[in-house]
C-alpha cells in the first residue's frame, strides 16, 4: 500500500468568500443567475399581498417558473460564453 502524502491543501485553506470570487471568475453567469433568482423571489414575495383573485398555488407556480427560467437562461448564456472563449477566442499558437 502506498499513500500519497503530497496532497495539496490549497483548496482547503480557501475561505467561502475567496472561493465564491474564484468560481465567479471562472463562470461569470452563475452569480448573475443567482442574483436574478433572488430578485424574482423578492419580487414574488412583494407581489404576494397584491395578487388579487389569483390562488396562492398559481402565484407560487408562476414565480417558481420565472425564477427557474432565469437561472436556466443564465446558465445557457454562460455555457455559450465559455464555449466561445475556449474554441473561438482562443489565441492560436
Amino acid at each position: 500500500m502506498s499513500s500519497n502524502t503530497d496532497v495539496s491543501l490549497s483548496s482547503y485553506d480557501e475561505d467561502q468568500g475567496s472561493k465564491f470570487i474564484r468560481k465567479a471568475k471562472e463562470s461569470p453567469f452563475v452569480p448573475v443567475g443567482m442574483a436574478g433568482f433572488a430578485a424574482i423571489v423578492a419580487y414574488g414575495l412583494y407581489r404576494l399581498k397584491n395578487r388579487g383573485d389569483t390562488k396562492m398555488s398559481i402565484h407560487l407556480i408562476h414565480m417558481r417558473v420565472a425564477a427557474q427560467g432565469f437561472v436556466v437562461g443564465a446558465m445557457t448564456i454562460g455555457m455559450m460564453y465559455s464555449m466561445y472563449r475556449e474554441f473561438w477566442a482562443k489565441p492560436k499558437p
